[in-house]
């Protein structure tokens, strides 16, 4: 099996749990769901596209980090408390993920710290990286 490496930048919103904002293994980065805030720890306040935007910002900063982009994304889940934000969501998502990777969406009794969206992905990073 490939080692495992841990992925982790200050331009995304900081891990303060116990998990590592994404891990790398062989070609594939697992990105943890990622919940609207900035890098500074603040929650982002706003309509639910503002705090997909954040969402799909921390993701963008720790696919960086690891030397890939959002293209080479090929699954997402996206976790709303409310599917009456999908539509919402979905119109500041496609922003973000034009290529259109494998995506679920699931609604949730509730999120942590209180917030309506929290979004995950996968990334096949391959040859891509040279940080990995």
């Amino acid at each position: 099996m490939s080692e495992l490496k841990k992925i982790s930048t200050k331009e995304a919103f900081p891990s303060k749990c116990l998990y590592d904002q994404a891990i790398a293994v062989g070609p594939q980065l697992y990105v943890s769901g990622q919940i609207p805030g900035d890098k500074n720890g603040n929650l982002v306040e706003g309509s639910i596209a503002e705090k997909t935007k954040a969402c799909c910002a921390n993701i963008d900063a720790i696919l960086k980090e690891a030397g890939a982009d959002v293209t080479r994304v090929v699954k997402v889940v996206v976790f709303l408390d409310d599917m009456a934000n999908f539509a919402e969501m979905n119109a500041e998502y496609e922003k973000y993920f034009a290529h259109k990777p494998a995506r679920s969406c699931v609604a949730v009794k509730q999120l942590p710290k209180g917030v309506p969206v929290e979004i995950e992905c996968i990334a096949y990073v391959g040859m891509a990286s040279p940080r990995l």
